[in-house]
């Protein structure tokens, strides 16, 4: 059986139960020594700096849920912004939005899932052949936004390799707390030379199954009709999406094209009637050609279009449209080596047309165009230390126009940032079991159009956003010690992280209600305003996959881990909001010819360090179980499998949702699946 990643989050000094077990089961670890990540360096380091976890197989075929957020919910340090079922996007060491680079085969997937937790990332898992995560600041080489990290999915809808005759997959799943219908399929074909590539994917689910009230105590009674037992209201949803591509392969390189299209329409838990409809055009273009004669060895181009609407509509009606129209682009050179010296130049440019139309649009009309420059060097100062260092500078323009609106009297001119960021990494091999990682760098984000012109009630979420014009860039000084360790019986690592931010830009409650108009209302809506505050952010990760032996009873191993984020306002004293707790897990494996299973306990602590306007959530311990059989039909191999989730049904509720009171996570779930590939 592969060896899965692993969950939850770590958090006071008292060490439960679980937490014991974890830290003296395993010794001092966190995080496996991984093969090759593309995202984290394309230099092909088989070891790299900064923490990465590689999701891929049977395991993404198993973790695979509805969205991006939820899929990756138990990876280390990673949580949920969880809006119900049809939107959640990955929250990696407490920071969300745009610190998190979301990139589709290594290019910015450009929607509107940052500017709200109700927009969801428009890409269905299931797609989805392989996924990287790198925490930490991989500003270098994708984006000045993505200090808290980079989530890179890869779906070969540009075959980058050459196919010889017809291959596929096929995949059917039914069942969960939501009673997902899903379907999906993949054909590739070729002649060795030329590629194509053609997948489709559908997937409808019911209103989420929840243990007891949807309502917590902290949360008001509810006057539209969310106060239902059992069932987690307006909450149900349908996806669909397909794509076609294609490339032409040589010996040194390859050059494709392909179009896609994610369409959905799912509701708001937060307003029982509102229900948000999305689609999504995306085109791309790739190519590499790699043996070069010159100063450069290879070179890498990729380049993506994006058409996207979000419609919000309200008791049958469009309340508020949401577009964005843009493209992104980068080219990447390898040089050749200049002795011990390997590295890589690039440059890349974007821009954004986002547009909010309708009289409950809370942002206005606005351009953003950025372009960057970076370089990424790697050193092998001796056998048993590799150094590496970047550099990326960037220019952003945002340049808003109100068309109009006084709401949006502060959009009056555009906004320049120069950002710099440099970042500097370190492994050194003390044993053959053990090594050191080590990371330090300073990184420079520039504010979003949102978190400078918001301004409104917005409608999905049940909150009154309101900007700062004046907002400076973002700036982060951050670093990552790891202890990494195999010895063939244990895999893993623990690691130690560290970010000081002295203007963190945050969507901080204000304590305050408003009415639709922004004037104080007892019986109005909260409002939350983007602030920039200095703050730091302190945790730890910690992993390991255990073999516990074989015998004629099958293969045996243990997966333990955990993970514990706090970050504090330093302006006020007080915790920022909406950070996951300590999370702790435990995995039992087997396998046994064609057979596999595992059991999974999971537990969280209580969340209490939460800032004084807002609410804490209560600890849980979950159960999970799953099973597989696999088996050929001709020349295809085949998986079933049957998987069940929170089967003690605990109430559940994520601190790092803001829907936390009023959207509990999934109940009792059993999902059954079958999957193949030929």
């Amino acid at each position: 059986m592969s060896s899965p990643a692993f969950p939850r989050h770590l958090r006071r000094l008292r060490l439960t139960p679980l937490a014991t077990v974890l830290l003296v089961a395993s010794p001092v670890y966190a995080l496996e020594l991984q093969p090759q990540v593309i995202t984290g360096n394309p230099l092909g380091s088989s070891q790299l700096a900064s923490p990465t976890t590689v999701l891929e197989g049977d395991d993404l075929t198993l973790q695979q849920q509805g969205s991006l957020g939820e899929t990756l919910n138990k990876q280390p340090g990673v949580s949920s912004s969880y809006f119900g079922p049809g939107a959640s996007r990955p929250i990696i060491r407490g920071l969300d939005g745009d610190r998190i680079r979301i990139l589709r085969n290594g290019v910015g997937a450009l929607d509107a899932s940052s500017l709200s937790y109700d927009h969801a990332v428009p890409l269905d898992p299931v797609n989805v052949e392989r996924v990287e995560i790198v925490r930490g600041p991989a500003a270098l080489l994708y984006g000045g936004n993505a200090i808290g990290g980079v989530v890179n999915t890869f779906d070969n809808r540009i075959p980058t390799e050459a196919i010889e005759g017809i291959q596929g997959a096929g995949e059917l799943r039914y069942g969960g707390a939501d009673t997902t219908r899903s379907s999906a399929g993949k054909l590739e074909a070729g002649d060795g030379t030329f590629a194509l590539h053609l997948d489709a994917n559908a997937r409808e689910f019911n209103d989420l199954k929840i243990p007891g009230d949807a309502r917590s105590r902290h949360a008001p009674a509810s006057e539209d009709g969310n106060d239902k037992k059992g069932r987690l209201g307006n909450s149900n949803g349908r996806q669909d999406g397909g794509a076609v591509g294609g490339s032409y392969t040589w010996d040194d390189g390859y050059a494709g094209l392909s179009y896609s299209n994610y369409d959905a329409n799912y509701g708001s838990p937060a307003e029982q009637d509102v229900r948000i409809r999305m689609k999504q055009d995306h085109y791309a273009f790739a190519s590499q050609l790699r043996n070069l004669q010159g100063p450069f060895s290879s070179l890498k181009f990729n380049a993506g279009y994006t058409d996207y609407e979000h419609r919000e509509i309200e008791g049958g009606e469009v309340g508020t449209t949401f577009k964005n129209k843009g493209y992104e682009a980068g080219v990447e050179a390898r040089h050749v080596p200049l002795g011990p010296l390997n590295g890589v130049v690039g440059a890349q440019v974007n821009r954004n047309e986002f547009s909010a139309l309708g009289e409950e649009a809370f942002v206005p009309h606005t351009d953003t165009n950025s372009g960057a420059l970076f370089i990424l060097e790697e050193l092998q100062a001796t056998e048993r230390l590799t150094l590496s260092l970047g550099a990326r500078l960037e220019h952003t323009v945002v340049d808003p126009d109100a068309k109009g609106n006084e709401r949006f009297s502060a959009a009056d001119r555009s906004k320049s940032f120069t950002t710099g960021s440099v970042s500097s990494g370190a492994v050194f091999t003390l044993t053959p079991i053990w090594s050191l990682a080590a990371t330090l760098g300073y990184t420079e984000r520039a504010p979003t159009f949102y978190e400078l012109y918001a301004n409104g009630a917005h409608v999905a979420t049940g909150t009154y956003e309101v900007g700062n014009a004046n907002l400076s860039k973002e700036k982060a000084v951050s670093s990552d010690l790891a202890l990494r360790f195999d010895n063939g019986t244990h895999t893993g690592s623990v690691g130690v992280f560290y970010s000081h931010f002295s203007n963190y830009i945050g969507l901080l409650g204000s304590g305050r209600t408003l009415n639709d108009e922004g004037e104080p209302d007892a019986d109005g809506i909260p409002e939350y305003t983007y602030s920039g505050v200095r703050a730091r952010f302190t945790g730890f990760e910690a992993k390991d996959h255990w073999k516990l032996g074989e015998s004629a009873y099958g293969k045996f191993a243990l997966e333990l881990s955990g993970d514990y984020t706090r970050a504090t306002n330093l302006d006020t004293g007080e915790a920022l909001p909406r950070i996951a707790p300590l999370r702790l897990s435990s995995g039992l494996l087997w396998e046994l010819d064609r057979w596999q299973a595992r059991v999974d306990i999971e537990h969280a602590s209580h969340q209490g360090r939460v800032p004084r306007n807002e609410s804490g959530t209560e600890g849980y311990t979950t159960l999970g179980a799953s099973a597989g059989y696999h088996f050929e039909v001709g020349s295809s191999q085949w998986l079933a499998f049957v998987k069940g989730q929170n089967l003690t049904n605990q109430t559940v509720r994520y601190a790092s949702s803001i829907l936390r009171d009023i959207a509990p996570a999934p109940g009792r779930g059993i999902e059954v699946g079958l999957r193949t590939t030929f």
